[in-house]
């Protein structure tokens, strides 16, 4: 079998370098990989805590991270680094998770358009409310679907990590956004937005608000990136139009995902402005979808410089295909 040949890809925002292997073909078969259950004992706390019977908030930690950077100060808090007593008053951060209603045990593009929309509503709502106390520096939301994404849970929820410091990834943004602006004059995603939009070969869907692609220099199999074709950098800020648009766009490509490659576990991941940072003109929020279809090897551990075994131009071929194919398979079978 011939190896495949790396491309070294960059990414025009951060600056970072991605391995793409462009000559082998695509095999779905070594990708396709279905979400694992979460065993819970049939006991799933999310369905009955806290009481209610919609969208919820749950607490899991008041304070849950101490900032540390040496080993004397691991030391003083007696080894405990992520998670310290609540009595602890250097402890600082929360985490909590806005949980689908009870019983909804449902991939989230399979929930129907409602229950995504009041789950993107309570993040923003979490968000605005977290800028507004400014007690720390960056609220991330995620979405681990299975067992391989490091779900803990098989209920549809999203978790709010509410961190005393701007995440790498994050701040690389930030830096390479500001410096984009200054050489180009537009905020990179702002120009992704219409140049992506423009392309076939990596578009996956758009409407006349959001669009959603695999990026040129996608770090992982499958990669997608929804981004609002509004300029902001809050999703704290985001307007009904624009989290029910995201919410449809979601929909689409994790229903294209799921038939493509089995339900596979995936990170769903916000990206959007700090608290404490005032960056409207150059940051960009939106979501990163990054389906877990792999395990990571040395030449990425060794290097630091991510391997994507499927260029994202044969990724989107593959999803729109089969998409369309299963999409026409009940017409062409009743005909």
């Amino acid at each position: 079998m011939t190896a495949g040949l790396f491309e070294l890809r960059k990414d025009a925002i951060t600056g970072w370098w991605v391995a793409t292997v462009v000559d082998r073909a695509f095999h779905r078969d070594r990708f396709a990989r279905s979400a694992e259950q979460i065993d819970d004992g049939g006991d799933c706390q999310n369905c009955r805590l806290p009481a209610g019977d919609g969208v919820r908030l749950r607490i899991l930690k008041d304070f849950a991270f101490h900032v540390i950077g040496t080993d004397a100060q691991a030391r003083e808090l007696d080894g405990s680094v992520a998670q310290v007593s609540l009595q602890d008053v250097r402890a600082s951060g929360s985490w909590r998770t806005i949980v689908a209603p009870p019983g909804e045990h449902r991939a989230l593009h399979a929930v129907g358009s409602e229950t995504i929309v009041a789950l993107l509503r309570a993040a923003r709502t979490a968000l605005a409310d977290a800028r507004t106390t400014a007690l720390t520096d960056h609220l991330q939301v995620v979405q681990n679907w299975g067992g391989q994404a490091g779900a803990r849970t098989n209920h549809l929820c999203l978790d709010l990590y509410d961190l005393p410091q701007i995440p790498h990834r994050i701040a690389e943004e930030l830096g390479g956004a500001a410096r984009f602006v200054i050489r180009e004059g537009e905020c990179p995603w702002c120009r992704l937005v219409r140049t992506e939009g423009a392309r076939p070969d990596r578009l996956i869907w758009h409407d006349n608000d959001s669009v959603a692609f695999a990026p040129f220099a996608s770090r992982s199999p499958f990669e997608v990136w929804v981004v609002p074709r509004r300029h902001d950098a809050d999703f704290g800020r985001a307007t009904d139009t624009a989290v029910a648009a995201t919410a449809e766009a979601l929909r689409q490509v994790l229903a294209s995902l799921s038939v493509t490659l089995d339900g596979p576990p995936y990170n769903l991941v916000l990206h959007t402005a700090p608290l404490r940072e005032q960056v409207d003109a150059t940051y960009h929020w939106h979501w990163e979808i990054h389906p877990r279809l792999r395990e990571i090897a040395g030449l990425e551990l060794g290097t630091g410089l991510p391997v994507n075994p499927v260029s994202p131009e044969d990724a989107v071929e593959e999803l729109l295909t089969r998409t369309r194919r299963t999409a026409s398979a009940p017409a062409e079978a009743s005909g």
